[in-house]
């Protein structure tokens, strides 16, 4: 019989696992610059500050005349198809300041005459309780569209399905020269331990007429009895005309082409594009993709950005319009824009070929310094995407599939097949690729066409 030892001596005997050794893989292979380009639909983004702690302007396109902070006001209408965009996050400064931080969208028609504007699609959720960063495996079959983890991922889930959350109206109508509210929410912090929340949203918004947006920040009101109320629209029209730029400033962004070490900055501007529409091909002469040769894979790259290029000499981030000095020169991420992607696959050799399409995050590189992606085995500890990516396409049956599946991977995650394909000689195969770049993820990622190698 052995010996009763003490809990600590065993503790002290059991020796600690030996944490598997990261090595880097390099894929030797081509990433190419990914056909089409964004549309011009204007992107109302605002994302600076990130950390909200002072109220105040986060984001106006209001003309400068006549307000306070002439500064804080960008002066660009919005007529037609325009999104907005916002992703803050409210962190108390003290643990006895635990006051609940709105965020408000309004809406203003300058004109004599009522302006209609349509809610195509709208969605909004707090981190706390809505969507929690929980852990989730790399790849999980969406359905249903209830996998998600941080709001983000679930409002870009949201809208990739079409959906306008119930807390939207349909349309709203905007008497002349008057403002409404579009958005007026909060991000609680009291109950959290810490003290932190965010709140991401993305609208899509058609209107009959201008109109001028702004994005604020303000502090719960206090009622009678202590309790907290939202801020009223007679409220939030005054901290529009008299407020200053919300605090604390986000760290400025690098001058383009000032080289060295990029600071990308955070967005609050006007963006240019919504959407990302490509068809792959060979060549614009040509209506098909030809597969790679088997055991051999090429690459699209997606949301490239200045010094993470991939080696395409291509960068993907949306222009800004109008923006604040202080906040990014591009609306690097491409947070909210939705990709739309067809690849017409071809078949183009006397066998058959297996092909796989994977999401992929490897190693950011603006030049391929290793001839090909690198990847990291086991990936680092970081994620760098959650989010939901749409596949449609004919199975081996013939069958049409729509499936959405739920991805998370880390820095340096080479992915796992997001579909595979058996494909006869001759065979024509198209695959429809769609999902909206999720805030809290880190560009860049590729789209691989792989011919998988089979072992007899």
């Amino acid at each position: 019989m052995l010996p009763l030892l003490p809990v600590f001596t065993f503790a002290q005997a059991t020796p600690t696992p030996t944490p598997t050794p990261q090595q880097e893989i390099v894929q030797p292979q081509q990433v190419r610059p990914l056909p089409g380009s964004l549309d011009t639909v204007p992107v109302f983004n605002s994302n600076s500050p990130e950390v909200v702690q002072t109220e105040g302007i986060l984001l106006s396109t209001f003309p400068p005349s006549g307000k306070k902070a002439a500064n804080a006001h960008l002066n660009f209408p919005f007529q037609g198809r325009f999104d907005i965009f916002a992703h803050h996050i409210a962190k108390a400064t003290s643990p006895e300041d635990l006051r609940t931080l709105y965020l408000g969208v309004l809406l203003h028609n300058p004109s004599t005459q009522p302006v209609t504007v349509d809610v195509l699609q709208a969605a909004s959720y707090l981190s706390q309780p809505d969507a929690p960063f929980i852990e989730l495996p790399p790849q999980t079959e969406n359905p249903l569209g209830t996998i998600f983890a941080g709001p983000g991922d679930r409002v870009m889930n949201e809208i990739l399905r079409g959906r306008r959350q119930s807390i939207f109206p349909a349309q709203i109508t905007i008497p002349p020269q008057q403002s409404r509210m579009l958005l007026n929410l909060p991000i609680p912090v009291q109950t959290l331990e810490p003290p932190i929340n965010g709140r991401s949203t993305l609208m899509r918004l058609r209107s009959n007429g201008r109109v001028y947006a702004a994005s604020l920040a303000m502090f719960a009101k206090s009622n009678a009895d202590g309790s907290e109320r939202s801020p009223t629209l007679a409220e939030w029209q005054q901290l529009l005309e008299t407020g200053n730029l919300a605090g604390p400033r986000d760290l400025a962004p690098t001058p383009p082409e000032a080289g060295g070490k990029v600071i990308y900055g955070r967005v609050a501007g006007v963006a240019q594009g919504s959407q990302w529409q490509a068809q792959l091909v060979d060549s614009p002469n040509v209506r098909y993709l030809s597969i790679p040769p088997r055991g051999q894979a090429f690459s699209y790259g997606l949301s490239t950005l200045t010094a993470g290029r991939q080696g395409t000499n291509q960068v993907q981030s949306a222009p800004l319009m109008v923006r604040y000095p202080d906040t990014a020169y591009q609306a690097h991420g491409n947070y909210g824009i939705e990709y739309n992607l067809s690849l017409p696959l071809y078949n183009n050799t006397n066998q058959q070929q297996t092909i796989s399409i994977l999401l992929q995050t490897p190693i950011k590189e603006d030049e391929l310094t290793q001839g090909g992606l690198r990847f990291l085995t086991p990936p680092a500890a970081q994620t760098f995407f959650r989010g939901t990516v749409r596949l449609r396409y004919s199975d081996d049956r013939g069958l049409p599939q729509t499936r959405y599946v739920h991805l998370v991977q880390k820095r340096g995650q080479a992915g796992e097949p997001l579909v595979l394909l058996n494909m006869p000689p001759g065979d024509r195969r198209l695959v429809q690729f769609d999902f909206l770049y999720p805030p809290d993820a880190t560009p860049p990622q590729v789209l691989t066409i792989q011919n998988v190698k089979v072992e007899n």
